[in-house]
């Protein structure tokens, strides 16, 4: 069987700029462009990069209260239980992928539809198995986001030109209360300093950052903890957020109490309290770390250009 044709178009970018990139492999079911946030015109737009993901699976174990999936996989039988996609299929993809990329830098998140590392325990991993497929080459890189501290296969393995990890984080009273399932954020910590030892690129996300009483010591405290530990390449900050959908099919919503600001990618923590979070967690890795590797993640115009930030610039999380 012939592996799938590769499609690019020219794309514009959030600084004004055109490139022809990769749009999907084949039907797009593996490997396509995420289009699903307009280029920003208003105020109230949301700003986020058309990354390209690589769609392995669906589902996360986790079950934190405010999960997107519940939204995004409401019609699919198995909702938010774990789906893999055929490794054969997947490696198809890959390596029309690989085959046929012109030339950009590419960083493919397995993030977007599934915690990146929840098969680790299977045969093969998940890790092991989609990195071997770009051994070889050192331009395009994996993006993992995840939750687990399931890092044994990266640590004993030889990926660090190939990979990057991300790990999702919170304050610990945000996690205790609303990603009862998912490991707790010391544990989140230390697989992350594992890895940033062992030579792997890693990144933080501090999201969703919730304004329950006494935020601002817990979110210090969270920085500081993560300091201590190592140092991350970048960090993306996100708010509160949630889309009608994942609103209706959430069990638990008592976060949506928080919510009272609509944009175009759903409701929002009000825009006060959201830019004092930001601007509060910011001014700590400036004062205490000299540290500025910060983005945003779907964060609307205003909010970046109050904060003195410029979008078009953007190095999130998802993004090379």
């Amino acid at each position: 069987m012939a592996n799938p044709k590769l499609l690019a178009r020219n794309c514009q970018l959030l600084d004004g700029s055109t490139r022809n990139l990769v749009w999907k492999v084949g039907d797009g079911s593996i490997i396509t462009r995420f289009d699903k946030t307009p280029l920003p015109e208003n105020p109230t737009d949301v700003v986020c990069p058309h990354f390209l993901e690589l769609k392995w699976a669906t589902g996360c174990p986790y079950d934190c209260a405010w999960c997107y999936l519940k939204g995004t996989l409401r019609f699919s039988p198995q909702k938010t239980k774990p789906q893999v996609k055929s490794y054969d299929k997947i490696e198809q993809h890959v390596c029309s992928f690989l085959a046929s990329a012109n030339g950009h830098r590419e960083l493919l998140n397995t993030g977007e539809l599934a915690d990146s590392l929840m098969w680790e325990s299977k045969e093969p991993a998940f890790s092991r198995f989609i990195l071997s497929l770009f051994e070889g080459q050192a331009q395009q890189k994996v993006l993992f986001v995840t939750k687990s501290t399931n890092v044994e296969h990266l640590v004993d393995g030889a990926y660090q030109d190939i990979a990057v990890v991300s790990f999702s984080l919170n304050a610990a009273p945000v996690a205790e209360r609303f990603e009862k399932r998912a490991p707790s954020v010391a544990q989140r910590i230390e697989a992350a300093r594992k890895l940033a030892e062992a030579g792997y690129e890693v990144r933080i996300r501090i999201d969703p950052m919730v304004p329950l009483d006494g935020w601002h010591e817990a979110y210090t405290r969270l920085v500081d903890l993560v300091f201590s530990k190592f140092t991350p390449s970048r960090i993306t900050l996100g708010s509160l957020r949630g889309l009608q959908s994942t609103i209706n099919n959430a069990t638990d919503k008592e976060w949506v109490t928080y919510l009272s600001e609509r944009s175009n990618w759903g409701r929002k923590v009000a825009f006060d309290t959201r830019y004092t979070m930001y601007a509060d967690v910011i001014d700590h890795l400036r004062s205490q770390y000299d540290y500025t590797d910060v983005a945003l993640c779907k964060e609307t115009v205003a909010i970046w250009d109050k904060l003195g930030m410029d979008y078009r610039q953007i190095r999130c999380n998802c993004v090379p």
